[in-house]
Formats: structure tokens, C-alpha cells, sequence
């Protein structure tokens, strides 16, 4: 086997990975990098840009794996890509935002190439989306060779999967981004067992792992103490979400409390794109059973759209949960804009429920959060910090030690890095050697080819 990342910039960015599997080129994901823009954001195509793809794989619907599909579709018009039934749904609508996205950064920041791809290019790729049950194998074949191909349910969200790759008897797994975890809205991960040839293995949370923590659903029981205590001293109650996922799960953790008794009634102030996937997650839930989110929750639930003409400073005059996009806060966002006007009154707080990344908003407010102002750079404002601001480990990724636990049980020939910030790599890399010595273990260099 010969494997290339075309992440052009390594780490957790535009994910692509191409394979060459006896006579099979195999395109696993195409993403676009979250903290690029322009051509600089997409992965390098020059090692397949002269090569016929036989087959895609989506592993799932956030951009960092889907962005730049539509790019190899236009130039692959016939070859599958192949993904779980609920990408159909999500997968359309996911890219048609990042057209919209693209444009208003073209006018924003300048950027001649935006966006990227069009809509005829979105439904070109729609056209070729291929429906693959989860545990059910399908066999291709090109000339005489034949690959077998099987997805597994991943966790992480709906739609994701593990893709596992028979050839010769040769079995390859990628893990795609994984949670072992049930979620509220999802199962977790059911991952193929060892022993296999080769895995490609995430490696988000390589440099943290949650040893010493609490337990996902002691966390969520620590969210609702929190958001409890800021309804009840009359504040509002901020809590930045992917509108993929996160959303939706928050829905349900938050009317399960209020169910119980434990949250009060108060009004939740969503919109955007986070509150069509709810829509689609209704329908994916009557068409597969694969996410339990049922949109006739969110009728008894007080959910009324954002008004997002507020001043920096001047306090929210809708009290309530709200309840929105994007998760780390990105500039331009209504969660950047709420919590602006938030954030120096005494009575609110801002609740982060996963990830964010250093250089984004909201890890830059989790590093100062014991500062005295914080600085909205968009808005060109310095607010004083009065708000509460708490974070809590409701990750879409599983914890290191479970994923290294998977790796020793797959007993793998090889095992290749992906998915992860460089520290965090090296954690898997010096940890997999220790623990699996007759293992090769791969921290690909990007555009550089391997052979396995």
C-alpha cells in the first residue's frame, strides 16, 4: 500500500488522504483548513491531479473533512463517494453555508479565489454520493483486482464513520475522527477489532487526555449546575456550539433538564444553519433510526430566533439560554456578537463545551478569562470581564487512552498518525512505541509518499 496526507500543513487541518491499494486509487476525505483561507486552506491535489480516482470516501460532514469535496468531484464525475446514508442529507447543506461563507469573506478580506467551488459543483457531488450501510461490506472491483470496503459507526456525529479496506487479505482501518461515548443525539464508536494490517488513528487529543477528569456525563451534570446558577441570579446564559452536532445534543441535554426539574423554564435564543441541521436531523432520525432528535422537543421548548442587532457592552435585553453557533467563537458570529454584549455584566455567563482552539476568540477568552478586559477585535471594543466563564469536556474525540487502548488491541503491522497537533502526535508516537515494539509506527510528513 502507498499512502500520501495532502494536508499541506500537517496537523489538524484540510484532511485528505490518498491510498493506492493494488490497481485502486482511493481518495480518503477532502477538507479545507479552519484557520486558512484561500487556496491556502485547501489540501495540495498535485500528487493526484493527473490521476483517475476509483473511489471517495466521506467519513463524515464537518468541513475540515468535506470542504473541498465538491473540487475532486468536479474532476472525478463518475467515481462513488462512498459515505454513511446521513451525509446525503448533511453533506449538501454543509457546503452550500461555505459558498455563502466564502463570499462574504471575498468581500470581507479580499480574497479574489472565493469561494472556492459553486453550487453546480455542490450538486455535481450530490450526484455521486453512494449510500453505504454501517457493518455492510461492499466489494469493487477494477480489471481482476477487487477491494472490499466497510464502514463502522465512529460516535463523533452523526453521519461518521471508521472505513475499513480489504484487499488481498489485507485489512486497512481508518479511523476517521472517533467518541467512544453515546451522546444524547448518537451511539458511540463501534470500531473493527483487530487484528488488522495498518491504522490510520486520530490523534486529536494526544496532548490531554482526560485521566484525571470527570466522566462526559459528569460533566454534563456540571454544565446544568452551571447553567442553573446563572438563570437563577437573573443572568443570561451564553454557550458557543457547532452548528454540526453539538447543537443538537445541547438541545436535548438542556430539555432532559428542565424535564427533570433541574433547569428552569427559560426562553433559548437560536438561528443559522445550526437550527436547519435540526431539521435534517429530524428527517435523518424518520428515514435510518442512526440520531434520536425529534424536532416536535424543540415546539415545547421556548426556542425563538436570535436578534443580533445588539450593541458591544450593552447588556442582552432577552434573558435566556443562548444557544449558539460558532463553537469557538470565530469572529463575525453570533456567538462572538452575544458575547460581547455579555460579557461585562456581572450576572451572565459564557459556558464552552469542547474544544477551542488557542488562536481562535474563545480560547483566547479562556486564557484571560482572569483578566480584567478582554478585546473584540471585530467589533473594536475592550470589554471589562464581569461574566462567569466555565468550559466543559463534552469533546467529539475520545480520550487518548482510549484510543491508544484501540491501537494495542488492533495489533497492527503499522500504525500511521493523523488528525492531530504535533504534541499531540508525538504523545501517540512515543506511547505506541513503548507499548507495541514490533509496530512501525508513521507520523506522515505531508505530500511525502509511503509505502506500507
Amino acid at each position: 500500500m502507498k499512502l500520501t496526507d495532502l494536508n499541506r500543513h500537517g496537523e489538524i487541518g484540510a484532511n485528505s488522504m490518498f491510498v493506492q491499494l493494488g490497481d485502486f486509487n482511493i481518495l480518503i476525505d477532502s477538507g479545507l483548513h479552519p484557520k486558512k483561507l484561500g487556496y491556502d486552506a485547501l489540501p495540495d491535489f498535485e500528487p493526484i491531479e493527473n490521476l483517475h480516482l476509483d473511489l471517495i470516501v466521506l467519513t463524515h460532514c464537518h468541513l475540515d473533512h468535506l470542504g473541498s469535496m465538491p473540487i475532486v468531484t468536479a474532476h472525478n464525475p463518475k467515481t462513488p463517494v462512498i459515505t454513511a446514508a446521513p451525509n446525503v442529507t448533511l453533506a449538501p447543506r454543509m457546503l452550500r453555508n461555505s459558498i455563502n461563507v466564502m463570499k462574504r469573506q471575498r468581500e470581507e478580506h479580499g480574497i479574489a479565489e472565493y469561494p472556492l467551488f459553486l453550487h453546480r459543483d455542490v450538486a455535481q457531488f450530490t450526484k455521486q454520493l453512494t449510500i453505504q450501510r454501517y457493518g455492510r461490506g461492499e466489494i469493487y472491483t477494477k480489471g481482476k483486482d477487487k477491494v472490499e470496503v466497510v464502514l463502522h459507526c465512529s460516535g463523533h456525529v452523526a453521519g461518521a464513520a471508521a472505513v475499513e479496506l480489504i484487499h488481498q487479505d489485507r485489512r486497512v482501518v481508518f479511523s476517521g475522527d472517533v467518541l467512544f461515548d453515546a451522546q444524547r443525539t448518537l451511539p458511540g464508536a463501534e470500531l473493527p477489532t483487530g487484528p488488522v494490517d495498518t491504522l490510520v488513528l486520530e490523534t486529536t487529543r494526544g496532548a490531554q487526555g482526560r485521566e484525571l477528569k470527570n466522566s462526559r456525563n459528569e460533566e454534563i451534570e456540571r454544565l446544568i449546575d452551571q447553567i442553573a446558577a446563572i438563570l437563577e441570579r437573573g443572568g443570561s446564559c451564553l454557550i458557543p456550539v457547532f452548528a454540526l452536532g453539538r447543537m443538537q445534543e445541547l438541545f436535548r441535554i438542556i430539555y432532559e433538564a428542565r424535564q427533570s426539574g433541574r433547569l428552569p423554564q427559560s426562553p433559548i435564543h437560536a438561528a443559522g444553519l445550526g437550527m436547519a441541521i435540526c431539521e435534517y436531523f429530524d428527517k435523518i432520525r424518520k428515514q435510518t433510526q442512526l440520531v434520536d432528535f425529534d424536532i416536535k422537543m424543540l415546539e415545547t421548548m421556548d426556542v425563538r430566533n436570535i436578534d443580533l442587532n445588539m450593541r458591544p457592552g450593552r447588556d442582552l435585553p432577552r434573558k435566556g439560554i443562548y444557544l449558539v453557533s460558532s463553537g469557538m467563537m470565530v469572529e463575525h458570529t453570533p456567538s462572538y456578537k452575544v458575547a460581547a454584549s455579555l460579557l461585562p455584566h456581572p450576572n451572565n455567563g459564557l459556558c464552552f463545551v469542547g474544544y477551542c482552539d488557542p488562536d481562535s476568540p474563545g480560547g483566547q477568552l479562556l486564557a484571560a478569562r482572569d483578566e480584567a478586559t478582554f478585546f473584540f477585535d471585530a467589533l473594536d471594543y475592550n470589554a471589562p470581564i464581569r461574566a462567569s466563564i466555565d468550559q466543559f469536556d463534552l469533546s467529539g474525540h475520545a480520550d487518548r487512552s482510549e484510543l491508544l487502548a484501540y491501537a494495542e488491541q488492533s495489533v497492527a503491522r503499522a500504525i500511521v498518525l493523523t488528525h492531530g497537533d504535533q504534541n499531540a502526535r508525538d504523545w501517540f508516537s512515543q506511547e505506541l512505541t513503548a507499548r507495541m515494539p514490533e509496530s512501525t509506527i508513521v507520523d506522515p510528513e505531508p505530500l511525502t509518499e509511503y509505502h506500507i
